[in-house]
């Protein structure tokens, strides 16, 4: 299996940020790791060997980046004002930098976000708010309101980054038209401290006549890696 490590120091963020890819061709999938974790993740929690078959065959095609959750929304020294903006500049790094990436590496037209447990936030937030670059997502035991990290403080930023609070208010038909063309899945389990989230993110898609895949997986499902790879097993 082709693995690639790169790095460069990131225009939007300030600082060298590195990722992993996996795979020579087919769907490419921009990967983000649980709340503060690395780029190598994935592959040190043996995801990627759970699907090493498909990224071996050129099936699929993984792009494991690196969170700044750390100097963003778990980053308790710094005003709320910087986490959000910190989030922002995130968000430019993976539109601007990881994206052209993506793009100059595989002409494959979609392009997926997977994330599990915070990384199903980021996921799921670059998939709402990009839905003409994003066209699926894959969110395993995704948490998607991390309100309570700004300590009360709220501006457009912030509204602009929680999914729970701008989805049930978009109506522009540009953005519904392609969320309705695009694929998302939110799984969690009957043990998942997320199942709440997910079930009222679930919603807000049905509210909005968006087609979204909401499984609750039985079994003893909670939120761990085990239970991860075999959802992305079965949904990739």
């Amino acid at each position: 299996m082709k693995r690639e490590y790169h790095k460069w120091f990131s225009p939007s963020l300030g600082r060298d940020m590195e990722l992993l890819i996996f795979g020579h061709a087919g769907y490419p999938a921009v990967v983000f790791p649980t709340s503060c974790g690395r780029f190598y993740e994935f592959e040190d929690r043996h995801m990627v060997s759970t699907v090493q078959d498909k990224l071996e065959h050129g099936h699929l095609q993984f792009y494991c980046v690196d969170s700044v959750d750390s100097e963003s929304w778990y980053n308790r020294d710094v005003p709320p004002r910087w986490r959000i903006a910190r989030q922002v500049q995130y968000e430019q790094y993976i539109m601007n930098e990881v994206v052209p990436l993506v793009r100059q590496q595989n002409q494959y037209s979609g392009l997926g976000a997977i994330g599990t447990s915070f990384g199903g936030y980021h996921a799921l937030n670059a998939a709402l708010r990009h839905p003409d670059i994003f066209t699926a997502m894959l969110s395993m035991s995704g948490s998607f309101d991390p309100s309570n990290f700004l300590r009360g403080y709220y501006d457009d930023d912030c509204y602009f980054n929680i999914p729970m609070h701008y989805l049930p208010n978009i109506s522009d038909s540009w953005y519904l038209d392609r969320y309705r063309r695009n694929n998302y899945i939110l799984a969690t389990g009957v043990h998942d401290q997320c199942w709440n989230d997910n079930e009222r993110m679930a919603q807000i898609f049905r509210n909005k006549s968006i087609p979204c895949r909401l499984d609750v997986w039985g079994d003893n499902t909670g939120h761990d890696w085990p239970w991860w790879q075999r959802m992305l097993q079965t949904y990739l």
